[in-house]
């Protein structure tokens, strides 16, 4: 019987073993490559990995948007509280209801503290809203005190009568300028009159820093004082410009309510603050309540 003829094709243990070795590294290779293909087409669209390359995206706007919102909100409060102000009375076709149209358009509508100030001022219960209307301040019953010429208070920017006799310089800090009236047996305060830079924070117009400036005032009368407006209105001081501020102030001494008639001229000075010329004169000493008509028809911007 004859022998088989030989197999043709050789088995893997009749192959060279670096054969072996290059076809084995062959289909490693491969296989990676197929693994790092799959994975990219899976994670292409998963959100996951797409979620940390826009969120950064997609926060910058929600910050942005929020900014304008944000400025408004407090001058929008104060705005149904106090109206008549103008920062908060002024209104435009395209505003949205219950904002400031200023505080969203400023450049500068980040708080600071001119925004603070007003703020703080629109919620005061002692200060009431101005009138919307200019009101002019009344004739008050006396004669006014005889003048020898002006004090020139270059420090604040302005010229105001020099009493003599009934009152008295005194030692202006922490005023520029400072009169007194002579004190009174049994009264707490007296008649004072004094010139300074304005002591608050600049705001848009001379009537809303005079605002400001009114209620400022109530730190030199008594505690728990209020204001009742009897005049406000746009005064010419030499050259420039100004507003008046004419105001009755309320307290109680000893149980007793009493009042101060008191009135505030806010001048517009050249490369300065404003200036402010602030009198007032309680009820004890009313003969010298016309002394308010007196200086506030003779402040003058130097």
């Amino acid at each position: 019987m004859a022998a088989p003829p030989a197999s043709s094709s050789k088995g893997l243990g009749d192959l060279p073993m670096r054969v072996v070795y290059r076809t084995i590294a062959v289909a490693a290779g491969v296989a990676v490559l197929g693994a790092g293909a799959t994975a990219v087409l899976l994670n292409r669209d998963d959100p996951a990995t797409a979620a940390p390359r826009n969120s950064a995206a997609a926060a910058a706007p929600s910050v942005i948007s929020a900014s304008p919102a944000s400025s408004a909100a407090a001058p929008a409060a104060g705005a149904v509280a106090t109206p008549g102000l103008s920062p908060l009375s002024s209104t435009g076709a395209s505003a949205t209801p219950g904002t400031d149209v200023d505080a969203v358009s400023s450049p500068a509508a980040s708080p600071d503290t001119a925004d603070v100030a007003l703020a703080a001022a629109l919620k005061d219960p002692r200060v009431p809203a101005l009138p919307k209307n200019s009101r002019r301040l009344r004739t008050l019953p006396g004669r006014a005190a005889a003048a020898h010429g002006s004090i020139k208070d270059r420090r604040s920017g302005v010229a105001l009568p020099r009493f003599t006799k009934t009152w008295a310089l005194a030692t202006p800090a922490p005023f520029a300028s400072r009169q007194l009236l002579p004190k009174v047996k049994g009264a707490s305060y007296r008649g004072m009159l004094v010139s300074c830079p304005v002591p608050i924070p600049e705001q848009k117009t001379l009537r809303d820093t005079a605002f400001l400036a009114a209620r400022w005032t109530l730190n030199h009368h008594p505690s728990g004082a209020t204001i009742t407006w009897t005049a406000s209105q746009p005064i010419k001081a030499g050259k420039r410009q100004g507003w008046l501020l004419g105001y009755t102030v309320h307290y109680t001494l000893k149980g007793k309510k009493r009042v101060s008639a008191a009135a505030l001229a806010l001048v517009d000075v050249p490369e300065k603050k404003p200036a402010v010329v602030f009198v007032t004169i309680p009820d004890s000493q009313k003969k010298r309540w016309h002394d308010i008509n007196k200086v506030m028809s003779s402040v003058k911007a130097l």
